[in-house]
């Protein structure tokens, strides 16, 4: 017989734990403003580089430069930053109502707000965005109410949804926000289905999905991109990627094979990495995805490069599995303070109104936080009616939802 050796299975990485010094030496980041801007109409075979660089706009010093610079005027990105702003200040009050036991659970976007926030100016009434429990800056940016988001939260009388989802599992078809899926990855398929019916009707209107890194490893996003590429459908695919999956490194989604953009060229779609903590770089890109899918040319996958600076949700305690120290070790920084830093260099700015507008937001959310709470929270005040649960299911309800419902006195 032939000589042989025992085969060994191998599982990536870290390669850093609890108590390690933070390393991402492994993130390649190229020059602001190096990486080249492809034409809308380039076909995915002639842009394979742009998978495996990261497009970014704002250098060290706060300056804007290159080619994919001045794609919003300076009143867009003021507003951009107030966004950034609420949904942080946002995040930190629901933690805290969280902790006090006002709701059972929550999902802060500490580090990401220049995803969701910066991609919302990129669309335009009527498009659909098919997002996870992290892009509620897609409705920040939009203009919905925080005390609605609140009373979803809080699962009171007042909210939307009647008690009949997660807290954070937002829904708002005005806003173009499709009702959060617990169930990862069915993002994509759900956008491509749609995107797939806005073409067939012949309307203008475009889709995107959203799904984390470790959401990539999911069959249904396998499925979405097959039926994306096959049908050119109007839709942009993003996927971010802040190196986190719950408790689980990126590394066990994408494995040792390169980015999680490259997954698109398998499918011959156009793919990009972009700085997800580069306010300006995320808009221009979007921006550029939008305008391709808006013109028939099909779908676009987007990776944003970014990072998980708090727990995965307040279930989770991020000091079990990497160093203490790495949030503050990321190197592409803060998404607010970067944007700040700019407008500041553009003379549009300043600490003063910096720290004014923190106060203004803080007192906006303090009083719609008040105003959700007057109509109660998880364990006070005025919450949904128990009968809500038979609703909203069939046009004509059952007979034995009907005799159901009498069981439990309604």
């Amino acid at each position: 017989m032939p000589d042989t050796q025992k085969l060994s299975f191998h599982v990536p990485d870290p390669g850093l734990r609890p108590g390690d010094t933070p390393d991402f030496s492994h993130v390649k980041i190229p020059q602001a403003g190096s990486v080249r801007r492809p034409e809308i109409d380039e076909s995915p075979a002639e842009m394979r580089d742009l998978a495996f660089s990261i497009i970014r706009v704002l250098n060290r010093n706060g300056q804007a430069v290159g080619p994919w610079a001045g794609s919003l005027d300076t009143e867009r990105l003021i507003e951009g930053l107030r966004h950034m702003m609420t949904l942080r200040i946002f995040d930190a009050r629901m933690m805290t109502a969280q902790r006090q036991g006002k709701t059972s659970f929550y999902m802060q976007h500490l580090g990401e707000e220049a995803v969701s926030c910066a991609f919302r100016l990129a669309l335009e009434p009527g498009d659909m965005n098919f997002p996870t429990y992290r892009q509620a800056g897609l409705l920040i940016a939009s203009g919905y109410p925080m005390t609605q988001m609140m009373n979803q939260i809080y699962s009171n009388e007042a909210d939307p949804l009647r008690g009949r989802q997660l807290p954070i599992l937002y829904a708002s078809q005005e806003h173009g926000f499709f009702t959060v899926s617990g169930n990862l990855a069915t993002q994509f398929v759900q956008a491509v289905g749609w995107a797939m019916a806005s073409a067939i009707s012949g309307d203008s209107r475009i889709a995107a999905g959203w799904i984390g890194d470790g959401s990539t490893a999911e069959n249904d996003f396998h499925a979405g991109m097959v039926f994306a590429s096959t049908y050119r459908a109007p839709v942009v695919l993003n996927i971010v990627n802040n190196q986190w999956a719950i408790s689980t490194f990126q590394g066990i989604a994408v494995g040792e094979a390169g980015t999680l953009a490259a997954r698109g060229h398998g499918f011959g779609i156009p793919a990009l990495r972009v700085d997800g903590n580069d306010y300006l770089a995320v808009h221009a890109v979007a921006k550029w995805a939008v305008a391709r899918a808006r013109r028939n040319l099909g779908p676009t996958v987007i990776e944003y490069v970014t990072y998980r600076a708090g727990g995965h949700s307040t279930s989770d305690d991020p000091a079990a599995y990497r160093p203490k120290e790495e949030s503050a070790a990321w190197p592409l920084g803060d998404p607010i303070l970067r944007l700040k830093t700019h407008l500041i260099e553009i003379g549009a700015w300043s600490e003063e109104r910096h720290v004014q507008a923190e106060a203004q937001i803080r007192d906006e959310v303090i009083a719609a936080q008040k105003a959700a709470e007057s109509i109660g929270t998880m364990h006070s005040g005025r919450q949904p009616s128990p009968r809500e649960m038979f609703e909203d299911v069939y046009a004509e309800m059952p007979a034995h939802l009907i005799r159901q419902r009498h069981e439990v006195g309604y």
